[in-house]
């Protein structure tokens, strides 16, 4: 697949207010002290399955997710929440990924970028809208760390489970949150950030391959 039109909103958070959320034996990654959450909307696309094209293969998919570490394997993500308009990618939750179908729209006009989600008639949801600005030619370490991401678990019958994930480096340009309204943090149990946002931007990256998940 190709991950395009992504956008990254990233809030620093207590290690504490996430390790709670956290089930042993993961740990919260940090970077120089902080933990982070990430809010990451973007259109998925060329989606193919074994090297079939799969139906409706182009759709948009917005996740809320944190860092995390193990003890004698890959740092990656923890996904609080993934919400997508495919039909056939819930199935996922069989390995504990929490997809839920939602109401997505990515809309974008030049360097602005516009986009809302809603999970079900009455569920959390979020309006976005966001400037591209400055391509980043060097990426600071923090950038690095909040977007390249090779692993994803996830817990299913109390088993832990590890997803993996390759794909070239993104290429990141600095953004600009105009406008966020959202109910996604305090659905998945977070307080409210106390620090701004770091914004990135991205065209994408592909082609994206999904391994098959293993036990974590």
């Amino acid at each position: 697949m190709h991950w395009t039109r992504q956008t990254f909103v990233h809030w620093p958070y207590p290690p504490m207010d996430l390790q709670r959320l956290l089930p042993p034996p993961l740990e919260v990654d940090v970077f120089e002290g902080q933990g982070w959450v990430s809010l990451t909307p973007f259109v998925v696309s060329s989606t193919r399955f074994l090297g079939v094209p799969v139906p409706r293969g182009t759709f948009p998919e917005t996740n809320l997710r944190t860092y995390v570490r193990r003890k004698g394997r890959p740092s990656g993500l923890w996904f609080f929440s993934l919400d997508v308009t495919h039909p056939a990618m819930p199935a996922a939750r069989l390995v504990g990924i929490p997809y839920s179908l939602a109401h997505l729209s990515v809309r974008g006009e030049g360097r602005t970028r516009r986009y809302t989600g809603r999970r079900g008639s009455r569920g959390p949801g979020y309006e976005m809208e966001v400037r591209t600005d400055e391509r980043i030619e060097a990426p600071h370490r923090l950038d690095s760390w909040l977007t390249d991401r090779f692993h994803a678990y996830s817990l299913s019958a109390g088993l832990l489970w590890r997803t993996p994930v390759s794909h070239e480096p993104w290429p990141l340009f600095r953004g600009t949150l105009v406008r966020l309204e959202e109910s996604l943090l305090a659905a998945a149990g977070l307080p409210e950030p106390a620090a701004s946002a770091l914004v990135h931007t991205s065209p994408g990256v592909g082609p994206v391959r999904l391994g098959f998940p293993r036990r974590g």
